[in-house]
């Protein structure tokens, strides 16, 4: 008797026309995405289309979306890469309903549709507070560093970026001069007012002009030339800010009281700004800041997250600062605006933070507003107290960690919130952003932690659909 084996006929014409339906289980991931891009509220991409039909078709945006979603969920972000799946993996084309945008449509999309795919971040915490998974009677707050699309030997001081920009304007007026003949080619903050040094207004002022960046941020150019030229008026700007608020603080010192009615006890030291901007700016992307890891330095972002006790991520926003202090309160507040947008009327009842957040006005506003703050006055490495942290509000903090209930709560921060930070930084292997710019790496940012929340809601369905 021959040996019997399922027939493997790959000339065989398909008999009937297949069905996506059957491609994959009813469980699979890829059916949960698209379900949940049908609940969510895309006009936002839609309204970006031309309403009367003309010109040429474009792919459906909720399709996009949930594309992206999905090639997100599994880590997979590169553009090129994601057009591979939509041919090789059963999966991806159940997504894209057999269609195979290429990486440059993915691309586009991805940039045309920046502040709306950050967007979507809420659109999933709704999804997870209807699954009841939005409690936040603790909430952790957490930040981690992650690599910028730019190298540290990319950051410039402005001696060298001057030089580059010369040598490239010599080169195309040469190039130029060949073909035709010849070619060629600033800003500020308001004032400050705080009650301390020379050294406070300047760093006030730094400050201030990064909050300003913050809150308007460009796109970062495509061309080298144009990003050379970007990061030069970037340094400058700088040193103005600096000027001004040296400017301004002469002309306090100058009335010789202080606001209090005190008298100075003397004139300032000399002080005169450099003549030409100090500092270094990164010329691939110029938001981008050398941030410290406690493995050394690295060209990147800090990326901040809130999250409860589910690991759901509340609120994911970026800065560009080493250190987690000064973000305690922005991101509380974050936290806020997202369960109001989600339809959450529940406040945090704990915030818990690591030493690095210890910021006691901004932990005297989050009180006042009727929610707890654990945050340790002394890092875990260090033995012993801070030196002049010894009383006060830092000894009061220590005895609350020291009860049960503290030691209890405080715990729980680092089950929440870094958990979250391993499952995305190693199981999905996202460690580094795509895009340039403080915009792009934060939608970016946003769209990653809300995969990570569509993720845990997966996984709470299944788990309630065994139960």
């Amino acid at each position: 008797m021959p040996q019997n084996f399922i027939g493997c006929d790959r000339e065989q014409e398909l008999l009937l026309p297949p069905n996506l339906k059957d491609w994959l289980p009813q469980d699979h991931l890829a059916w949960f995405v698209l379900g949940a891009a049908e609940e969510m509220d895309l006009s936002a991409f839609y309204a970006s289309y031309r309403g009367d039909g003309h010109g040429r078709a474009a792919h459906e945006p909720a399709m996009m979306v949930a594309l992206l979603l999905y090639a997100y969920c599994k880590g997979q972000r590169s553009s090129r890469q994601i057009e591979r799946e939509c041919v090789e993996d059963v999966a991806h084309r159940v997504i894209a309903a057999n269609q195979r945008p290429d990486h440059t449509t993915i691309a586009r999309f991805r940039q045309r549709h920046e502040d709306a795919l950050a967007d979507l971040f809420g659109e999933v915490l709704s999804l997870c507070a209807q699954a009841g998974l939005v409690g936040v009677s603790v909430m952790a707050v957490d930040g981690t560093k992650v690599h910028a699309n730019a190298s540290q030997h990319s950051n410039r001081d402005y001696e060298q970026i001057a030089r580059e920009i010369l040598a490239e304007a010599a080169e195309t007026d040469r190039f130029e001069d060949e073909r035709f003949g010849e070619k060629r080619g600033d800003e500020l903050p308001p004032e400050l007012q705080t009650e301390q040094g020379r050294r406070g207004w300047l760093r006030d002022a730094r400050r201030r002009l990064e909050a300003e960046r913050d809150a308007n941020p460009k796109p970062v150019p495509r061309s080298r030339p144009a990003r050379l030229k970007e990061s030069k008026r970037r340094l400058e700007e700088e040193l103005w800010a600096e000027c001004q608020a040296n400017d301004a603080y002469e002309a306090y010192r100058a009335r010789g009281v202080m606001r209090d009615g005190r008298r100075f006890g003397g004139p300032p030291k000399p002080y005169e700004p450099p003549a030409t901007p100090a500092g270094k700016v990164n010329v691939t992307d110029p938001d981008s800041r050398n941030v410290k890891t406690p493995r050394g330095y690295m060209q990147g972002y800090n990326a901040q997250a809130a999250t409860n006790e589910r690991q759901i991520v509340i609120a994911a926003e970026i800065n560009n600062d080493s250190p987690d202090f000064g973000h305690l309160e922005p991101m509380v507040g974050a936290a806020q605006q997202e369960l109001e947008a989600a339809g959450v009327t529940e406040i945090p009842e704990v915030v818990v933070a690591d030493a690095g957040y210890w910021h006691q006005v901004q932990m005297e506003n989050i009180v006042s507003q009727g929610i707890q703050v654990l945050i340790p006055p002394d890092a875990g490495k260090r033995k012993g107290t801070r030196p002049g942290w010894g009383g006060g509000p830092y000894a009061f903090m220590r005895r609350v960690l020291a009860t049960e209930l503290g030691k209890g709560l405080y715990r729980k921060r680092q089950v929440s919130v870094e958990p979250v930070f391993a499952q995305t930084k190693f199981n999905r292997r996202i460690d580094r952003f795509q895009r340039r710019g403080r915009s792009a790496c934060r939608s970016e940012w946003r769209l990653i932690t809300a995969t990570h929340n569509l993720l845990k809601l997966h996984q709470h369905q299944i788990a309630a659909a065994g139960a």
